[in-house]
């Protein structure tokens, strides 16, 4: 993958997010998914978002995209999941009859940082630097 510039910077920021189906029930199916990875590439236009990876199971979903540094991730997150949330009950009301009040996903979410170092190796090498000129 490789690194994206705007004005003054050079940068290259990966997340793993994770999102879970209230009360974890197990009603992501293909077509939602769909849905839902559609909904997410039309709000990620205006946080300057890309997609990159999606995948889903029956209670949650996988999601790798990349950031500019300006990006606001929770205000995205929030925006994404309230949105989706609104759309999937309404586009397919089906799920109701698993959920109930206005929420298709948990409060909570999981984001991680990727990247191409384990944390190891990037630990060592900042460890290191300037040992060359002491």
């Amino acid at each position: 993958m490789g690194l994206d510039t705007n004005n003054h910077s050079v940068f290259l920021l990966c997340y793993h997010l994770v999102l879970v189906t209230k009360y974890r029930r197990q009603v992501i199916d293909n077509e939602i998914s769909d849905y839902a990875k559609t909904t997410f590439e039309r709000i990620s236009e205006s946080y300057h978002i890309t997609l990159v990876e999606w995948h889903h199971d029956k209670d949650h979903i996988h999601i790798m995209f990349k950031a500019q540094p300006k990006t606001e991730l929770t205000k995205f997150i929030n925006a994404y999941k309230s949105a989706s949330s609104r759309l999937i009950k309404r586009d397919f009301p089906r799920v109701k009859q698993f959920l109930w009040k206005e929420m298709f996903w948990s409060k909570s979410f999981c984001l991680l940082t990727t990247g191409g170092a384990p944390i190891d190796v990037i630990k060592k090498y900042i460890q290191t630097q300037g040992n060359n000129h002491k």
